[in-house]
């Protein structure tokens, strides 16, 4: 190997040693810029008037869907409730940054008092929000959510079929991330943990 080829080749090397020893810019959260979440009034579990400027200074973990739901809301709020146990042992200071907040999408059926048993089910932080079909139907759209009540065939009833997310969002309400909420409690765990701070 002649001289300017060593020479490049050590240099090259220097300059890995280096990056891999010197600080990475922190990685901007996924959702950054993102235009959903805004502004809110809706009723809690409890009947009072609830809205975002409610929750300034937190960071919002928010999951729209709705009590009904006999599979999909129950398993993800399942697994919301211990991440955030889970979080609450390992890094309380973090955990108690975070507010889960459940947004119905069938406000017809889920009122105050059926939100307030079933919110308790799954963590005693847990906000459940109501409100009237507009309030619904304008929030979900601000924060990106579909949903559709459905018929059950051979009934009377009906289903909804709606988004199957888990939101961040800051202490100024920015979006930061989807948490994931269907890859297990340590990834839900390790998702808050890198963007609360």
């Amino acid at each position: 190997m002649n001289e300017n080829r060593f020479l490049a080749l050590a240099a090259l090397l220097l300059s890995l040693i280096v990056g891999a020893c010197s600080p990475q810019p922190s990685e901007s959260p996924p959702l950054q810029g993102a235009s959903i979440g805004g502004p809110f009034t809706l009723t809690d579990q409890d009947g009072r008037q609830v809205s975002d400027t409610d929750f300034a200074g937190r960071y919002r973990l928010v999951y729209f869907g709705f009590t009904y739901c006999p599979d999909v809301c129950p398993v993800d709020l399942q697994l919301i409730g211990q991440g955030l146990r889970q979080l609450e042992k390992e890094a309380p200071a973090v955990a108690a940054k975070v507010q889960p907040i459940f947004i119905t999408v069938d406000p017809e059926r889920d009122t105050p008092a059926v939100l307030k048993e079933f919110v308790a089910a799954f963590h005693p932080r847990l906000i459940g929000l109501t409100g009237t079909p507009e309030q619904i139907a304008d929030v979900a759209k601000s924060h990106g959510v579909y949903y559709m009540e459905e018929p059950t065939p051979g009934t009377d009833g009906y289903l909804v079929n709606h988004s199957r997310i888990a939101m961040l969002f800051g202490p100024q309400g920015e979006p930061i991330a989807i948490v994931p909420h269907d890859q297990g409690v340590e990834a839900f765990v390790e998702e808050l943990k890198t963007w609360v701070k």
